[in-house]
């Protein structure tokens, strides 16, 4: 099929089309449907017959090829084999990758939970002994097919898509290219400043979100986004606050990270600068995904001067943070 067709088909996917392709692959649901909270795939919960619920995952055409699709449930699986609580795709007739009709797919064991609370430094803790132990696997190999967390992809071609293609009002134009400049100007010094760290298998897109705390046992889900880069990418997203509200929080995920592998204390100079790439990246995502509808239900501010003010002003205060001193630790 062609990818304008796959692309049509992934828009318009219905219910009964999930259903048809789960009871393809050998399920038998039950009529029960969750749609869950994804835009960049179509994620549904799916009753299933006398049995524990799954969740179908069809993939966005066009995003990731086979080979890197692969690799992120390879990934999964051999931190499962770790007895890491990731969720892995199951394995049906041989493949976890399914090709149906238009569609590419992957099935999951459905896995539920609350969202950490990381006011919590025990909690905290056991996330950094969760990290490292990922990066443990990590770094036994290398992705061949998916790409890394950098200044050009996550910055310089997500300014450059923003402005090529008109996304931002005349008003804001001037402004947002000065201040973007600006931006990469300070993630280049702050990468200069860390120097040449470690590059790593990552999660990718570790946040708050894609933990799911069941009593006191946690899952980690969605590798959609694994690929390398530096141990800090998959940390740094459980910060909040000021700095000094930071600082606890950083040692408490470091205690438990640094019980199972060392941390290169340089990367804490690249907080910042990740987070100045996450802002830039979010927005040109946004503008890449505006023409499927469910973006414009789902972000209706994106296209007004509002929110372009306010993006404008956010970078500007990440040009500030990424000047002063990086987070100190006691330890070191």
């Amino acid at each position: 099929m062609t990818g304008d067709a796959a692309t049509l088909a992934f828009a318009d996917l219905q219910p009964e089309d999930i259903v048809s392709t789960l009871a393809d692959l050998g399920f038998d649901c039950d009529g029960r449907f969750l749609a869950l909270n994804s835009y960049e795939n179509r994620v549904y919960q799916i009753g299933i017959e006398d049995e524990r619920p799954v969740v179908a995952k069809f993939y966005r055409p066009g995003r990731w090829s086979d080979e890197s699709i692969q690799e992120e449930h390879d990934f999964s699986i051999a931190l499962a084999d770790q007895d890491i609580p990731v969720v892995p795709p199951f394995e049906i007739d041989g493949a976890t990758l399914k090709h149906s009709g238009p569609y590419r797919l992957a099935v999951f064991p459905c896995r539920g939970g609350r969202a950490p609370d990381l006011d919590n430094y025990d909690m905290q803790a056991q996330l950094g002994r969760l990290i490292a132990r990922i990066h443990l696997e990590g770094e036994t190999s290398s992705f061949q097919h998916r790409p890394r967390v950098d200044i050009e992809s996550y910055g310089v071609e997500s300014m450059d898509f923003l402005l090529d293609n008109e996304f931002i009002p005349e008003d804001n134009c001037d402004a947002y290219e000065g201040v973007a400049e600006m931006v990469l100007d300070g993630v280049e010094a702050c990468f200069e400043r860390a120097g040449n760290t470690q590059e790593i298998r990552l999660h990718g897109d570790f946040h708050p979100g894609n933990v799911l705390v069941d009593q006191d046992r946690l899952h980690i889900v969605d590798l959609d986004d694994c690929r390398h880069g530096p141990a800090i990418q998959d940390l740094w997203m459980f910060l909040s606050g000021d700095r000094f509200e930071q600082m606890p929080q950083l040692e408490a995920l470091l205690e438990g990270y640094q019980s199972f592998r060392r941390f290169d204390p340089r990367e804490l100079h690249l907080i910042e600068a990740l987070r100045s790439l996450r802002i830039m990246h979010y927005a040109a995502w946004l503008a890449r995904r505006w023409e499927d509808p469910a973006f414009k239900v789902a972000f209706p501010w994106f296209d007004s001067p509002r929110y372009w003010d306010d993006h404008v002003l956010a970078l500007r205060e990440q040009v500030a943070l990424m000047q002063e001193p990086p987070l100190e630790l006691r330890d070191f």
